[in-house]
């Protein structure tokens, strides 16, 4: 991911200058366009979390700038995949299931950062999910009397 966002970096400094634009955001985006590239999406969330202060409105903007400046280097358009909540949502539902029945319950928040899956997302998968929670969570995890006292959505 290093030499890719390394190389994408070489390639929008050669094509105009990067002086007025936010340092860390632009290599932030250098970085977030290296690991779609390389079939290892990141979220912009979690690029913002290692990114020296750049925010998440930010980066996106340097996306877009550095993604036009290749277009016009490369004559076509750049192809940037997505990563959807869904594509992972079943095992936040699951940690946010079996937190409640541990002792070591899980806040909500912590998953959200965690997991990059905003809260709402999370707590309306759960609403949905709670009535199948007996089938979800494992026996060995959860006795009959954790499971009913598990929050009610």
């Amino acid at each position: 991911f290093k030499d890719r966002a390394n190389e994408i970096y070489k390639k929008v400094e050669d094509q105009k200058p990067l002086r007025g634009r936010n340092q860390d955001a632009i290599l932030a985006a250098c970085l977030y366009i290296a690991c779609r590239q390389e079939d290892k999406p990141r979220t912009v969330k979690e690029i913002c979390s290692v990114a020296n202060g750049a925010t998440k409105k930010e980066i996106g903007r340097a996306k877009e700038y550095i993604v036009k400046q290749l277009e016009v280097e490369m004559g076509q358009s750049m192809e940037m995949g997505t990563i959807h909540a869904g594509d992972f949502l079943p095992a936040v539902i699951y940690i946010y299931n079996s937190a409640y029945p541990s002792k070591h319950k899980k806040l909500l928040k912590e998953i959200s950062l965690a997991t990059g899956v905003a809260e709402g997302t999370i707590r309306n998968s759960y609403k949905d999910l709670y009535p199948n929670a007996a089938r979800l969570i494992p026996s060995w995890y959860a006795k009959e009397e954790d499971l009913r006292n598990l929050c009610n959505p």
